[in-house]
């Protein structure tokens, strides 16, 4: 059996949607969904359960990434468990095939995860960005040291990935952390000698059009959890970021002046933005407890 897991705040029409994608999927296991809802007041969890999903409902206060993955997890019966978000919208009906499939090929890999493309009529700074970090290029990923960790080796996404229940047992998400759970899972993985396969075959719908607000808290919180994640191997990991960040401007930059000029502007408050957020969220350590709070989109973490 595999089980889809699957937080849900308010989901609103993109649960609808993804709960639909879900369905379609032409797998030969049975499949169940287990949605943990953190207080809704949308009517997401009724949502979910006439779709014949699983509900687990916990107050919003007691919620994070992984703590809420885990409670999920501990009540599904699959061997494998599928994360995915509320507002990921699956493409194709061999979405959960294609995901899944490498996890019996190769008892060597910890989890696979899968491409993230951007919804229709999304900014193309967000497009660029999916493109970027994703692409159509499958790849494996190892690390043989602490100083191989980096963006590029931890890139994990719990919006599209599978884990074999034996991977999750011994290595379950950690709930004490603002974000990024997902890469500081992959980084005790791979440290423990397992494998992560990237699927581009698997491929979901899911952006976000963050407003210059909401992009910079999110890349603060990205920040705060970066020692923990792809930042683990200090100057190494630190190296691998600006050389990326670095690439990643150059090639926007070239790609926004030959298909979108008029967006030029607004990428570069865009991503001035985001790095502005990025690396006050390094050095929070400085920082009152106070202004954390106001400069992230999970101010309960600060309590």
């Amino acid at each position: 059996m595999i089980s889809v897991i699957l937080p849900v705040r308010n989901g609103g029409s993109d649960l609808s949607r993804c709960l639909a994608a879900i369905a379609r999927q032409e797998v030969s296991e049975p499949v169940e969904v287990i949605v943990v809802d953190s207080g809704s007041t949308d009517g997401s969890p009724d949502v979910a359960r006439r779709a014949g999903a699983n509900v687990i409902e916990i107050p919003h206060r007691d919620f994070t990434y992984g703590g809420a993955r885990n409670r999920a997890c501990r009540a599904a019966r699959g061997d494998v468990f599928v994360c995915t978000s509320h507002d990921a919208e699956a493409v194709g009906v061999d979405w959960l095939a294609s995901l899944v499939e490498p996890l019996g090929e190769d008892p060597g890999l910890a989890g696979t995860y899968g491409r993230q493309i951007a919804r229709d009529g999304s900014k193309p700074p967000e497009r660029y960005f999916l493109d970027f970090l994703y692409g159509g290029e499958p790849r494996i990923q190892r690390v043989s040291s602490p100083a191989d960790l980096s963006m590029t080796t931890t890139l994990f996404s719990n919006v599209n990935a599978a884990i074999p229940r034996r991977i999750w047992e011994a290595f379950p998400f950690a709930d004490d952390i603002i974000g990024s759970e997902d890469q500081e899972w992959s980084v005790r993985v791979l440290l423990a000698g397992h494998a992560l396969a990237y699927v581009p075959a698997a491929t979901v719908r899911h952006s976000h059009d963050y407003t210059l607000p909401a992009a910079f808290k999110r890349f603060f919180d990205s920040g705060v959890s970066g020692e923990r994640t792809y930042l683990a191997a200090e100057a190494a990991s630190a190296g691998v970021l600006r050389r990326q960040a670095i690439a990643y401007a150059r090639g926007e930059l070239s790609w926004l002046w030959r298909e979108h000029r008029r967006w030029l502007p607004y990428a570069m408050a865009y991503e001035g933005t985001k790095f502005v957020g990025l690396q006050l969220g390094r050095r929070h350590h400085v920082l009152p407890k106070w202004l954390k709070r106001r400069l992230s989109l999970a101010p309960q973490y600060w309590q």
